[in-house]
């Protein structure tokens, strides 16, 4: 009768065991799951960061697109004027490549030639009235 009695006791504390590890290791699982830093957390903040570098790189590239736009056209503008040149921005081989300073990180390539483009013609236009307004008689767009 012993024996049945402390078998039957031994059987119930293995049960009790189990089932407390089961439930331990249930809940360890699923808390993993809620809190950020497990494995899928990290790929979704890998993404956002390589998605922010590349936008950060295209902004950079648009930034260098205007900045090299600008002053290739304000140059090429202040030349074609002191040469006596008429007006005429789409002339200069800078404005028909368009990818002076471009960079692939950088994004769409026909963007940045759009953007390089409008800055030459506004910075041509500048260096052309600053030094064709000093020539009388000599037409130059506003």
């Amino acid at each position: 009768m012993k024996l049945a009695y402390s078998n039957r006791n031994v059987k119930g504390y293995l049960l009790a065991f189990f089932l407390l590890f089961g439930v331990l290791t249930v809940a360890s699982s699923s808390a993993q799951a809620q809190y950020p830093g497990g494995y899928g957390q990290d790929r979704r903040d890998d993404r956002w960061d390589r998605r922010n570098d590349r936008n950060r790189d295209r902004n950079y590239g648009y930034q260098t697109a205007r900045q090299q736009g600008y002053s290739y056209g304000m140059s090429t503008g202040a030349a074609d004027a002191q040469r006596g040149q008429s007006f005429d921005p789409q002339r200069s081989r800078y404005w028909r490549n368009a990818t002076e300073g471009y960079n692939s990180s950088y994004g769409n390539k026909g963007q940045y030639k759009q953007v390089f483009r409008d800055a030459f013609e506004q910075g041509y236009r500048e260096g052309f009235q600053r030094f064709a307004s000093n020539r009388r008689g000599r037409w130059w767009p506003r």
